[in-house]
């Protein structure tokens, strides 16, 4: 075999496989699935493994390893691995009618918790001061959350997107009466809009102890290994993020699973145009090919029933998977998730020997695929079956039709373990396409992810003059992305957002500009 160097990994940990592969330049030499493990790391190292011994590859080779997860989503979504947050608002008086937490599904208080504090402060619209900050009522707040045992703090402050001189202020205040805690400001994440910028603040909060396991599993897994390569996760977006970024910022990696599944789509069908159906173990993303980029939401974004505004690709996300929950109510009537056995799939499924019946179990039922042993299941009524395949071809269906911006049909791209779910022509696609190595398009797309720098700040057209403004914006994402070890050659504007501000004075309009480029070490792959 042919010796194997300067070569990157690319993992994908799911919540039912973790999928590796093994990439040298733009070929992909060796693809893997291996179950995700409960500890995470156990499984990175099985998949890692597997692929280096297939391809004859050396830890000293490996240039770089990139992640993909949708642990994140999943522990969100699915209500697991949360921890108490409190949730600082700084506002009063204003605000004080619709409280946090005002638009949160109620099994989030098991977990979350409503640890709520409101105290003075804020801006208003034009970044006129509400009143100013209180400090002693900022102290008198952290006296409270210390008293309650809480480590994950959220603070949002009135239009922090404007001037978030008050939230950051205040976040120092209460580092400083809460050694140890984690804390999340919101003009770090989101947007305009108060209720959906704290619901993104209070997410990450709530991830804050779940993330360091995991990305602690991903460091232990690659020194296990011996491999001493740079660890980059994959980010929402497209591009990547260290490994103390993503400790600061887990949410960033919500929706990145099926982000680089696009990506992988896009490399592997060289389309740039169509929608992509990632099928996992736990969820169904459905997202749509822009240039070959994820469309980017421009709405608040719902997840797990939360609105929120930070920047995510234009994603659905239903509870439909390998290995989701079948049920039939009193009436007949049968339910599919949204929850799911997840990386139990090879055990607890019916075809693996388990007494839980998933939506794999109706495929093989169904005789669409070979998983497992089809006896298992010889005594599913056919009529049930039938019955439960057209709920999860109506999920889909609805879920791309949702996401088509006109009746026209349009091609699908299909990817991800679950797409044994589809076994028949979908409506409103022009064609359904299955590449190859569609199982493993999400660890493609981590492999091949880019580094990414962006802007997003306010500018006086008025002062700065419009063609100016744009350029300086431009230049500033340049330069984050070069810093981030993009190569200065291969720099590429991906999107340019212009948002007018009427309501400020001078012209002020919000800027948006993102910038990709490739890893500077991966050129020379």
């Amino acid at each position: 075999m042919a010796k194997v160097q300067n070569i990157r990994i690319g993992v994908d940990v799911g919540g039912t496989n973790t999928d590796a592969i093994l990439m040298q330049g733009s070929s992909v030499r060796v693809a893997i699935k291996a179950p995700t493990s409960e500890d995470i790391g156990s499984g990175v190292v099985a998949a890692v493994k597997a692929v280096m011994d297939e391809a004859g590859a050396h830890a000293k080779d490996i240039r770089q390893v990139m992640i993909g997860t949708t642990q994140f989503t999943n522990a969100f979504i699915e209500r697991k691995h949360l921890v108490p947050v409190a949730v600082i608002r700084i506002a009063l008086p204003a605000t004080s009618s619709i409280l946090p937490f005002t638009d949160w599904p109620d099994a989030f208080s098991e977990t979350v918790g409503k640890n709520i504090f409101l105290v003075h402060g804020g801006n208003e619209f034009d970044g006129r001061v509400i009143t100013e900050l209180r400090e002693e009522e900022i102290v008198a707040v952290a006296a409270k959350i210390n008293d309650l045992g809480i480590k994950a703090i959220a603070i949002t402050s009135i239009f922090s997107a404007i001037d978030a001189s008050m939230e950051e202020r205040a976040g120092e205040i209460v580092q400083r009466e809460c050694p140890g805690a984690k804390i999340t400001l919101s003009n770090e994440l989101g947007r305009l809009g108060l209720i959906e910028r704290e619901n993104a603040t209070i997410m990450n909060a709530s991830l804050s102890t779940f993330v360091e396991e995991v990305v602690g599993g991903f460091r232990t897994a690659l020194k296990q290994l011996k491999i001493d390569a740079p660890l980059f996760v994959s980010q929402n977006d497209g591009t990547l993020m260290s490994e103390k970024y993503v400790g600061r910022y887990p949410v960033l990696t919500f929706a990145s699973g099926p982000t680089n599944s696009m990506r992988g789509a896009a490399n592997l069908t060289a389309k740039e145009q169509a929608i992509v159906i990632d099928i996992g173990g736990t969820t169904t993303d459905v997202g749509v090919l822009s240039n070959g980029f994820p469309r980017e939401s421009s709405i608040p974004v719902d997840i797990g029933g939360v609105r929120t505004n930070f920047r995510m690709p234009d994603i659905l996300s239903i509870g439909l998977g390998g290995g989701s929950l079948i049920r039939q109510g009193e009436g007949g009537e049968i339910t599919v998730g949204p929850d799911s056995v997840g990386f139990r799939l090879t055990k607890d499924a019916l075809v693996f020997g388990g007494d839980i019946l998933t939506a794999t179990d109706i495929v093989v039922a169904a005789g669409h695929c070979k998983l497992g042993d089809r006896e298992l299941v010889a005594h599913l009524e056919r009529d049930f079956v039938a019955r439960a395949e057209d709920k999860i071809h109506d999920m889909i269906e609805s879920a791309v039709d949702r996401m088509k911006t006109s009746k026209d049909a349009a091609p699908v791209i299909l990817v991800g373990g679950g797409s044994i779910l589809v076994s028949r022509d979908l409506n409103g696609a022009s064609e359904v396409i299955i590449p190859e190595n569609f199982g493993v398009a999400n660890a493609i797309g981590a492999a091949i992810a880019q580094v990414g720098g962006e802007v997003d700040r306010i500018f006086s057209y008025a002062e700065t003059g419009r063609d100016e403004a744009i350029k300086l914006a431009k230049k500033e994402a340049e330069d984050a992305c070069i810093d981030a070890g993009a190569n200065t050659e291969t720099l590429k504007v991906v999107d340019v957002e212009e948002i007018p501000l009427s309501y400020l004075p001078g012209g002020a309009v919000r800027l948006r500009v993102k910038v990709v480029g490739e890893l500077q070490e991966a050129l020379s792959v």
